[in-house]
């Protein structure tokens, strides 16, 4: 598949092609640079880094290796982000929600997104390899590589899976933060990338059942347009078990302390009550914005982060 700069017409990229033909001021045009690495996503990607790196470290992490690893992996998921925006240009363009972007509005010309998401990805590898270890960049570069020609090239418009194997690129920060500290990769982020492997298809899709016309009208085939509410929510129920399920492994695996596998069974409980609660709802007739499907992908995000919060606490208690 090649990468061209060719944009589809569409009304709400012809609307934001006219909000930016007013010259912009320069805090204008770098916000919008900013807006291409998609800082929120990021967040949620160092969230899960930093602990693990408390993990490995068996308690703080020695601070240049950790704010190296934190820098150079920020610009790796940015630059993962801006090709991902200039790829799915003409989907954000179609999508409500994300007509907003960018590209979407042509603030940034499709030729210098392409080039400063190659540019991030440059730096963002060589610099890993040179403050942290050479296994974290090439990790780094490999989720890098993977979300762009695997998810956003290959999967994205083609199977309702697209979620699921995708999700591989969001969990490589725990392996990458792990082989910053230690140098190799252990059990303990693996079962770790499989919390946020499992976690991820149900928090995607619940995202996806709330903006459901919006992925139809950009024809990308998530589950939500292509099934049926129950089976999403069924299927989003068995990730939920899984993600539960793996998450209380860390406990004999990392040897951690009771407050691991207590807080963890608590956090999962909590996450299962709200997937149990969606099927209610489901089962009581309920659809579309009355499903509230927005309650359990909140909840996933607070889950997520307070999980990985614990495993630094514990950390330091070993």
């Amino acid at each position: 598949m090649v990468l061209t700069d060719k944009q589809p017409t569409t009304a709400p990229l012809r609307a934001g092609a006219a909000a930016s033909a007013a010259p912009r001021s320069f805090g204008a045009v770098v916000k919008a640079y900013v807006a291409l690495t998609k800082p929120r996503i990021i967040e949620l990607l160092l969230i899960t880094t930093l602990p693990v790196m408390f993990m490995a470290a068996r308690g703080l992490p020695p601070l240049w290796t950790a704010v190296s690893t934190l820098v150079f992996g920020t610009l790796s998921a940015g630059s993962a982000n801006a090709l991902n925006c200039y790829i799915d240009r003409d989907i954000d363009a179609a999508m409500r929600r994300t007509r907003r972007r960018p590209l979407a509005r042509e603030q940034v010309p499709p030729r210098n997104a392409l080039v400063f998401g190659v540019v991030l990805g440059i730096l963002s590898t060589l610099g890993l390899g040179f403050a942290v270890n050479w296994l974290a960049a090439g990790l780094s570069l490999a989720a890098n590589l993977f979300y762009v020609f695997v998810y956003s090239m290959l999967l994205k418009r083609r199977t309702p899976q697209n979620v699921v194997w995708g999700g591989i690129a969001g969990c490589m920060p725990v392996l990458i933060g792990w082989a910053g500290i230690t140098g190799d990769v252990g059990w303990a982020p693996v079962v770790l990338f499989g919390v946020v492997f499992f976690w991820t298809p149900p928090h995607t899709w619940t995202l996806a059942m709330r903006y459901r016309e919006d992925y139809a009208a950009a024809n990308v085939p998530m589950l939500p347009v292509v099934a049926t509410e129950r089976r999403v929510v069924l299927e989003s129920l068995a990730y939920t078990w899984a993600t539960v399920l793996c998450s209380l492994l860390l406990w004999p695996v990392a040897h951690t302390t009771l407050l691991y596998p207590a807080v963890a069974a608590v956090l999962g409980g909590a996450c299962l009550w709200e997937v149990y609660r969606l099927l209610g709802r489901v089962k009581a007739g309920k659809t579309g914005v009355d499903l509230r499907p927005m309650r359990f992908f909140h909840w996933s995000n607070a889950y997520l982060a307070l999980l990985f919060l614990t495993v630094a606490i514990d950390s330091m208690l070993v």
